[in-house]
């Protein structure tokens, strides 16, 4: 067993551990960084694989209203590290950021690689100490943090430590939410874990009540393809109310993709609330309901049903596949089924996708157990930060920069803390 004594430890080397040690650094402060991975970062690096999205330009209280609930717990936080301040702390990096056409801020050359090795290379120089392929596994009789290492166990003693876990989704990338047991053996408040920004399985249509999951020909011929140019709408059972046009993929068994995850938060609550959930989808929401019942109506002649919604409606590919899925063969030949389906035809999902297939993970490490410093009120001293909070966000630059966020306050509270715990020796 190696000891380490510390004054200060952060555990967990993604956005909110690094902005936690940069903050205990630039106060002066020796940091010791352990993660469980081989390397920093590895969420970051994959999460900027599509073009690294830092941020978003939105106003500041638009901005707020994204993290739904925990509005009132983020928003001084936000306040204090921002969307402006994240682009300010690129820039000191040497990454200049731009705006693209949906309000997403991106570095300009679209990477997240050298965005994160020039803030290691600032960490570094702070004089944080990095320790890679430490997996914190909890508390010895002694109450010393014990870590497995390939050199062997580690029981670190520390003044203070900002834990920095992340959630359940990824786990190979390190963030399994292990860390919740050993949390709630202290007797932390730890909310469930549960997916957020997922995809669904969808209800058979064949077989609603055994199964989920397209049908056969459905999965061979469509799974992984687009559905391009749509509208979603739904209400929850609580009333709640979501409709947006864009864009979303056929998977295997169900939907994923940047509108279904929009909407996942109200899908998700809803099929824990009653089994299921069924939104309406637009397929032509360009269209309005009076032409597309026109064109339905319209004498087709001997041409097939397939002929005449692809020449008067420019119904093809996986939209109309979509349709035969769901409606029976009666009602396809129905006008007054076929062209109000069209315009809002019912698609019911059953499950969340796995929690390790999300993008993000809802619930963590209950607010109420924290104080406005982000300190643990069973466990002076231990702050948390980042995605094993209680909060969710959707996609766009929510989740990176509340992760920050928190990391910053987490930083600044730790730091005060050992102020105060120095002037009292």
């Amino acid at each position: 067993m190696h000891e380490m004594t510390t004054d200060v430890a952060v555990v967990g080397a993604g956005p909110a551990g690094l902005m936690a040690a940069q903050e205990l650094a630039l106060a002066g402060w020796s940091v010791h960084l352990f993660d469980a991975m081989p390397s920093v970062g590895r969420k970051f690096l994959l999460a900027g694989k599509g073009g690294m999205n830092l941020t978003h330009s939105e106003p500041l209280d638009r901005f707020m209203q994204r993290y739904g609930e925990r509005q009132p717990q983020l928003a001084p936080l936000l306040q204090a590290f921002g969307p402006d301040q994240v682009r300010a702390w690129a820039q000191g990096l040497g990454i200049e950021t731009f705006v693209g056409t949906s309000g997403r801020v991106f570095p300009v050359d679209m990477k997240a690689a050298p965005l994160l090795r020039a803030w290691l290379h600032r960490l570094r120089g702070l004089g944080v100490h990095f320790h890679m392929r430490h997996r914190w596994q909890g508390w010895d009789g002694q109450g010393r943090w014990c870590f497995a290492s390939p050199q062997g166990d580690v029981a670190l003693s520390s003044r203070t430590v900002v834990l920095a876990l992340g959630g359940a989704s990824w786990s190979r990338l390190g963030s399994d939410g292990a860390w919740s047991v050993p949390l709630q053996q202290r007797q932390i408040q730890v909310r469930p874990l549960r997916p957020a920004n997922c995809g669904f399985d969808v209800q058979s249509p064949a077989a609603p009540a055994q199964a989920s999951g397209w049908s056969p020909h459905f999965v061979q011929a469509y799974a992984g393809q687009p559905f391009k140019s749509v509208a979603l709408h739904f209400v929850d059972h609580q009333g709640r109310r979501f409709a947006r046009k864009g864009e979303f993929v056929a998977t295997g068994t169900g939907v994923e993709g940047s509108l279904i995850y929009a909407v996942s938060a109200l899908l998700r609550d809803d099929i824990e609330a009653t089994g299921r959930a069924t939104f309406m989808l637009d397929l032509l929401p360009d269209w309005t309901a009076a032409r597309v019942a026109a064109a339905v109506a319209h004498p087709r002649g001997s041409r097939s049903l397939s002929s005449h919604l692809k020449s008067r409606l420019g119904l093809e590919g996986i939209k109309l596949a979509l349709l035969y899925e769901l409606l029976t063969k009666e009602q396809m030949h129905d006008v007054h089924m076929l062209a109000p389906s069209i315009k809002a035809l019912p698609l019911t999902v059953v499950a969340p996708r796995p929690l390790d297939e999300a993008i993000s993970t809802a619930g963590g490490v209950d607010f109420a157990a924290l104080d406005e410093q982000l300190m643990l009120h069973a466990m002076p001293g231990v702050f948390c930060a980042g995605e094993m909070l209680d909060w969710e966000a959707p996609t766009g630059g929510y989740l990176l920069t509340a992760c920050m966020a928190t990391g910053v306050q987490a930083g600044r509270g730790a730091v005060r803390w050992l102020q105060q715990s120095k002037a009292q020796e």
